[in-house]
């Protein structure tokens, strides 16, 4: 691949501006057998929270139009573990690290971050917007303060670029957003999963066991990018934009909106090769359209 694609976020070097978004590629080897990880700008790994946790019970994964809910808790063997066994892994990919932490109080987070300093990682994705955690994650996100009051202390704490991803389901996600930035994170990752809802009518009961769940997809790709547009306009720090993107059309609405790189997720179940297939037509466009770099496009709208 040319350097048309390159791409540099907080200082780090990304062959392109296609990360695996968190939750949706493992620690990065899960998809080995269908296409090299090395070919990816980036890979945010599976959300940690400071010990190991076995995720929520019930149904994890629901099927709606466009689109499914899940709510699989952030199941994940902890920051210790990561550190001395995924990080290398992640690493040895060939491929820039991004880590995700989540958390279920203040400590969990702080703590997590300044254990995860002894990792091999490029960025730290701050996650306050989990919809599936019964306390903490997104609780974080929803208010300004109470996202800046946790992104300061993380900052203080850690030695890697911060990262910190936002809810779509924050009443004044801009004002979320500024807050961040104000306290110093150094970019910004948005939007996580809308919450949503199923219910199985034959039990008439809730599918899930905490009634409510994250919802990804196409479905919300158009309300995703209305989001991490205003986003754009109102900060001067990095964006990565995120939700329904599916094919290149879609990653290229996201670049057009101000995003500096995306992230897939959803997309990635429903057919495996979707990231590799999004850079190669990314590629074709840079060439079709004479750009020497993707980022040309960036914030025309």
């Amino acid at each position: 691949m040319s350097n048309r694609l390159e791409t540099t976020l907080c200082g780090v070097r990304m062959k392109n501006p296609v990360v695996a978004a968190s939750g949706a590629f493992g620690f990065g080897d899960a998809y080995a057998a269908y296409f090299d990880p090395s070919l990816l700008g980036g890979i945010a790994g599976k959300g940690l929270t400071l010990r190991p946790s076995g995720g929520n019970g019930g149904v994890r994964v629901w099927e709606t139009p466009a689109g499914m809910l899940n709510s699989i808790g952030l199941e994940n063997p902890g920051v210790e573990a990561f550190v001395k066994t995924e990080a290398p892994r992640m690493r040895a990919l060939g491929t820039a690290v991004l880590c995700n932490l989540g958390g279920h109080c203040e400590n969990d987070y702080v703590e997590g971050a300044r254990l995860l300093n002894d990792a091999d990682i490029d960025l730290l994705e701050l996650n306050i917007s989990c919809p599936n955690l019964k306390a903490g994650g997104m609780a974080f996100g929803m208010e300004p303060r109470t996202a800046a009051d946790i992104t300061k202390k993380v900052k203080a704490v850690t030695r890697f670029p911060l990262v910190v991803k936002l809810t779509p389901n924050a009443p004044d996600l801009v004002g979320v957003a500024k807050a961040c930035e104000d306290a110093g994170a150094d970019a910004l990752s948005l939007v996580n999963t809308f919450l949503g809802m199923a219910i199985d009518t034959k039990r008439r009961k809730a599918v899930f066991d905490n009634v409510y769940a994250g919802l990804a997809g196409p479905c919300v790709q158009p309300v995703a990018l209305r989001m991490v547009h205003q986003v754009c306009k109102a900060v001067t720090i990095p964006v990565m934009g995120m939700g329904g993107i599916h094919d290149t059309e879609s990653a290229l609405a996201f670049l057009v909106a101000g995003a500096a790189a995306v992230q897939v997720g959803a997309a990635t179940f429903a057919s495996p090769m979707t990231m590799p297939r999004i850079i190669e037509g990314l590629q074709a466009y840079c060439e079709q359209e004479g750009l020497q770099n993707i980022s040309e496009i960036r914030g025309c709208v």
